[in-house]
């Protein structure tokens, strides 16, 4: 008799290994979030887009993330106090949709706030009496404490987009002038030492078509002041503006040095030559955050240049590598990526802000946002940051770029909606959660249908995108079954293997 239980229960647990369980999660413009079920099978319907044991080695995620910025305040204030705290927990509650657990904040303003402003407002003020953090309280803190409600254990990590006006060769926020500033355009040979008419702000327009590399040319000269007391003092500003956010409940736990020092800019930016940058980063910054803040990350970035060997020459620094813990990429510097994992295998990497899109929050914008962390995480990001996560109509900034959001807000009726591209984060967030390893990647010479699998500690997840006008078909072998899939045409997916 107990041979007998032996043999049916083997038949038995066989059953249920040929049977093992797919769910499936399928979103397109027309349906949202549609659930299905299937099982893996013996044979593939197609040529294996990829072939994985399910025990390789990989990437281990860390974690998600997004942004608060003075703009996303005052979205978020149409709302009312249940919408609100609905928008919070979706992002990021532990049992909401997309399991946000970090924040990024600037120090002085950025491109989204209202208006140009610094912490530090008193010229020559190198001993900080009067920096201050007053501005974000009104805004960036509430809205940080409105997501840390649902996610106590926030984290935040920091980069100015200008220093302090004082600090700076041209005395002023933007690098380059424009109709939307007030920058004297005599100042602009100051890029490039020449005559300035080179000089085209309307370049980071653009957004992600700007056909080749990027920046076309390259700052010959710092635009940070490069005398030891104004290089020591901005390094005492990141420590002292860590201080005032713990101050406020809202740990900092990494910084990095500035966002996109290859943005040559019409609102608050800061162009750093290689040179400059190793001299803050190795005998200020890395030093002053050690002794007064060990626990503080020291990370390098934000990187937006497909420049690879200029990237190269910053990072390949002996002294840097002691010093930083991981690179944040963002933008054309996602090109790099394969590169840069390979030569530098001891970093981890970030990519620090997805792209922004045009103001259309169409389905096209949640495509393009889908394929980006695809790519992104499919080439080693262990954290991944979105820009805006709420924004009102087009999502217009003051310097007149309109932008995308993951919820958008009509300013009349007070009524939101949540985007393509809260769907293509939900797709991956919902099931990459911190200790997930991603394990297989086919995107880059399949961009209209990319595809991620994870091995998490709920199952293996593929995430897959159907760009095409066309269902597609397509196989992926997980140790010894085939995962056969169908994708509608204009469609996120997620599969589930349990």
């Amino acid at each position: 008799m107990k041979k007998l239980l032996v043999i049916v229960g083997a038949i038995l647990g066989a059953a249920t290994i040929q049977a093992q369980t797919v769910v499936s999660y399928t979103t397109t413009e027309g349906q949202i979030w549609e659930s299905g079920k299937q099982t893996m099978k013996k044979h593939p319907q197609t040529t294996p887009m990829m072939e994985l044991t399910g025990d390789e080695e990989g990437v281990e995620f860390r974690a998600w993330g997004t942004t608060f910025n003075e703009l996303d305040w005052d979205a978020f204030n149409l709302l009312t106090r249940d919408e609100q705290d609905e928008v919070m927990y979706n992002l990021f509650a532990p049992n909401g949709d997309l399991h946000f657990t970090h924040g990024r904040v600037s120090m002085n303003a950025n491109d989204y706030a209202r208006s140009w402003y610094s912490c530090s407002d008193v010229a020559g003020d190198f001993e900080l009496r009067y920096f201050n953090i007053e501005r974000d309280k009104t805004s960036i803190i509430p809205l940080a404490r409105a997501a840390q409600k649902h996610c106590p254990s926030l984290q935040l990590f920091m980069s100015p987009w200008s220093p302090p006006t004082w600090m700076k060769i041209n005395q002023d926020y933007p690098v380059l002038s424009s109709k939307h500033n007030d920058l004297d355009p005599r100042k602009d040979y100051l890029l490039y030492m020449d005559d300035g008419k080179s000089s085209n702000p309307d370049e980071m327009k653009l957004l992600g078509n700007r056909d080749g590399v990027f920046p076309r040319r390259l700052a010959l000269q710092d635009y940070f002041i490069k005398d030891p007391r104004y290089l020591q003092c901005y390094a005492d500003m990141f420590c002292r503006f860590i201080d005032l956010y713990a101050e406020q409940g809202l740990p900092i736990t990494k910084v990095m040095y500035q966002n996109e020092a290859y943005s040559y800019t019409p609102y608050p930016g800061c162009a750093w030559t290689a040179e400059g940058t190793l001299l803050f980063n190795n005998e200020y910054l890395a030093p002053t955050l050690a002794k007064r803040h060990p626990d503080v990350e020291l990370w390098i970035g934000t990187f937006n240049t497909n420049r690879l060997d200029y990237v190269e020459k910053i990072l390949d620094d002996p002294t840097l590598q002691r010093n930083v813990k991981g690179v944040g990429t963002q933008w054309e510097c996602r090109n790099n990526l394969p590169q840069l994992r390979k030569r530098y295998p001891n970093f981890r990497f970030m990519q620090s802000e997805s792209e922004c899109g045009n103001g259309s929050m169409d389905w096209a914008a949640g495509e393009h946002t889908f394929f980006l962390i695809a790519d992104n995480l499919g080439n080693g990001c262990d954290e991944y940051y979105n820009w805006n996560f709420i924004l009102k109509d087009n999502g217009i900034s003051p310097w007149g770029w309109t932008q995308n959001a993951l919820i958008q807000v009509d300013s009349k009726t007070r009524e939101m909606r949540y985007t393509a591209e809260y769907y293509a984060y939900k797709h991956f967030s919902h099931f990459v959660t911190p200790g997930a390893t991603m394990i297989g990647y086919s995107g880059r010479e399949h961009a209209q249908t990319p595809i991620v699998v994870y091995r998490t500690s709920k199952g293996m997840v593929t995430i897959a995108g159907n760009f095409t006008d066309h269902p597609q078909q397509t196989s992926i072998k997980i140790g010894e079954k085939y995962l056969n899939i169908t994708m509608e045409p204009h469609s996120f997916n997620t599969y589930v293997i349990k």
